[in-house]
């Protein structure tokens, strides 16, 4: 499945500070270089980013009817990962004792996985800055989306027991800001669900610049290790860990791949890492 991603215009760019160390641009090394963008590394904590990066203005523009139809034409593929990766965290096991049954999904697009909550009799509500994805999901699921950033929604203290967001954290220019928002309408002891690219994959070690992740829409690219330290900082624990996807669809034969994907899975090598944090 091809990653959607713009090729960015003429946008205005900002210099920033690593959302770790706090490391200025001095500290950051070129990683890889296109023609209208590059990845930067940080000597400091090893995170990975667009420095300098597009401001939010021209990021949110990029969310628009083209990125609609995509997620359209997409959603049942991306719901049933979202389904496994709940799945490999142990979802349907974790202990909700004492907590009501809300969730937020952010960056929830047509509201497909709110859906499926609803039905389970949870309360939901979405984020989603595409305008026509909030729309139709309204709309035709009759769920709650906000059309807005988490910050702008604001919702009270202590809203939800469950945020999940799935490949989002990757897009977001300032994600500190997201995570304290994300602790503030937490509940104690609730649950945070994560899910985004690893650059520690296999795939990114075969395809360095050309690894399908590595792309204009995301602004970071974690791992595991950058991934949990980032939330560390913001108050959650990690509490379980998971990847997956070894080699490309397409990239070689079914049977090949079914033994790389199992490998990925196993150490923690696979293209896509999903992270359960629990609230400090």
């Amino acid at each position: 499945m091809k990653t959607y991603s713009k090729t960015p215009g003429n946008e205005e760019l900002q210099n920033i500070y690593c959302p770790i160390c706090n490391s200025g641009k001095e500290k950051h090394s070129l990683l890889y270089k296109y023609d209208a963008f590059s990845f930067k590394k940080c000597r400091m904590c090893s995170l990975v980013m667009q420095n300098p990066q597009p401001v939010f203005k021209d990021i949110s523009s990029r969310y628009d009817k083209e990125y609609f139809d995509y997620e359209i034409k997409n959603e049942n593929a991306f719901f049933s990962l979202m389904l496994m990766a709940l799945s490999d965290i142990g979802f349907d096991s974790l202990d909700f004792s004492g907590l009501p049954k809300k969730i937020l999904d952010i960056g929830c697009a047509t509201g497909k996985f709110l859906y499926e909550f609803k039905n389970k009799e949870w309360d939901v509500a979405g984020i989603e800055i595409c305008k026509e994805a909030a729309e139709y999901g309204n709309s035709y699921r009759n769920v709650s989306i906000y059309n807005c950033t988490l910050e702008k929604a604001l919702f009270p203290e202590k809203s939800f027991s469950v945020v999940h967001a799935s490949h989002l954290i990757e897009h977001l220019n300032n994600p500190v800001s997201f995570l304290k928002e994300v602790y503030r309408i937490l509940h104690d002891k609730g649950f945070f669900i994560i899910v985004t690219p690893n650059i520690d994959s296999f795939q990114n070690f075969v395809f360095k610049s050309g690894w399908r992740s590595a792309i204009a829409d995301h602004l970071f690219l974690y791992s595991l290790r950058t991934l949990e330290k980032i939330c560390n900082n913001n108050g959650f624990v990690l509490v379980k860990k998971g990847t997956w996807g070894g080699i490309p669809a397409g990239k070689a034969p079914v049977v090949i791949k079914k033994i790389f994907d199992s490998l990925a899975k196993k150490t923690g090598c696979g293209d896509v890492m999903v992270a359960l944090f629990r609230k400090k």
